[in-house]
C-alpha cells in the first residue's frame, strides 16, 4: 500500500534523540556502545542511555528496526556490542549461529498487544472468539508489523488465528516494517485500526487502545537481550548490567514494559 510505503519511509529517514531507525550498518562508533534493538524500545532506551552517559560519561548508540532486520544484519556482520530482540526466535536466530557472548543472555522484558485506533475515534470493540473486527474496518485496513518475519505483527497474527478472525482480514492489512511504522499509520489517521505493543500506544497520544488481547491468544512476549561475541566495546557488558539495574527497572516499568530480569 502507498500509505504503509510512506509512513516507513518516514521512520526510516528519522533520527531522535541520538537513536537511528534502520541504519545498524552506519550505527558503530568506536568510543560509544552500540545497542541494536527492537523499534519498540526506542523511547524507553533513549532515556536509559541518557541516564548511563550521565551516571558514568559513556555513550551509547541506539541503532532500531524490527528485530529479524537487526538479526540479519548482525548475521552478515554488522557492527554490533549489544542485541535486544522482541521475541525469543531472531535471539535463537543469532545465538544458533555462534555471535552471542557466552552467558550474557537474559530474558529482559514482558508487553502485551493491543488493537489501537486514532485518539479522536469512535470505535467500540470487546476482543474475543470471533470479534467483528473486519466489518468494524468497514473500508480501511488494518496496521500491522510484517506478519511474517517482524515479532509485533507475528504475535498479532497468532492472536487473530486463535481468535479466529485472521482468514476475515488478512487481505485487509497494511504491512509495515517494524512495529513503530504500523503504530504511525494509526497515529496518523491512515489506518482506522492496528495492532502494536501497549508500550508503543503509551507512547503516542494521537492513539488510544480499544481493547487488549488476551495472553493466552499468541505466544508470550519476551525481549531478550546479550551481548555479542564480537563486541567491541569493553562497555557493553557493564551497559547490559545497567539495563537490569534498579534505575532501568524503573524506567521500563514506567514505560508500561514487564521487567523480567532481576535486577542487580
Amino acid at each position: 500500500m502507498k500509505v504503509f510505503a510512506r509512513a516507513s519511509r518516514l521512520l526510516g529517514a528519522a533520527v531522535v534523540a541520538g537513536a537511528v531507525f534502520l541504519s545498524p550498518l552506519a550505527a558503530s562508533a568506536a568510543d560509544a556502545v552500540t545497542v541494536f534493538a527492537a523499534a519498540s524500545l526506542k523511547d524507553v532506551l533513549g532515556e536509559i542511555a541518557a541516564d548511563w552517559k550521565a551516571e558514568t560519561g559513556g555513550e551509547v548508540t541506539l541503532s532500531f528496526a524490527g528485530s529479524s532486520a537487526l538479526a540479519k544484519q548482525i548475521g552478515e556482520g554488522a557492527p554490533a556490542d549489544l542485541f535486544i530482540s522482541a521475541d525469543l526466535k531472531w535471539m535463537d536466530y543469532v545465538e544458533k549461529a555462534g555471535l552471542l557472548a557466552e552467558g550474557t543472555r537474559v530474558n529482559l522484558l514482558g508487553n502485551r498487544i493491543v488493537l489501537i485506533a486514532p485518539s479522536d475515534s469512535t470505535v467500540s470493540l470487546s476482543i474475543g472468539k470471533d470479534f467483528p473486527l473486519a466489518s468494524t474496518l468497514g473500508d480501511g485496513h488494518l496496521a500491522m508489523a510484517n506478519t511474517d518475519a517482524v515479532p509485533a505483527g507475528v504475535y498479532g497474527k497468532a492472536a487473530l488465528e486463535n481468535l479466529g478472525v485472521w482468514e476475515s482480514v488478512k487481505d485487509r492489512v497494511a504491512q509495515a516494517e517494524n512495529v513503530r511504522a504500523a503504530l504511525l499509520l494509526v497515529s496518523r489517521a491512515e489506518a482506522p485500526l492496528g495492532i502494536v505493543y501497549e508500550t508503543d500506544a503509551k507512547a503516542d497520544p494521537k492513539v488510544k487502545v480499544v481493547d487488549r488481547f488476551p495472553e493466552d491468544s499468541h505466544p508470550a512476549i519476551v525481549y531478550p537481550a546479550a551481548a555479542l561475541k564480537d563486541a567491541e566495546n569493553a562497555d557493553a557488558a557493564a551497559f547490559l548490567s545497567y539495563l537490569q539495574s534498579p534505575k532501568a527497572y524503573d524506567r521500563f516499568t514506567a514505560a508500561g514494559f514487564t521487567v523480567l530480569a532481576k535486577t542487580n
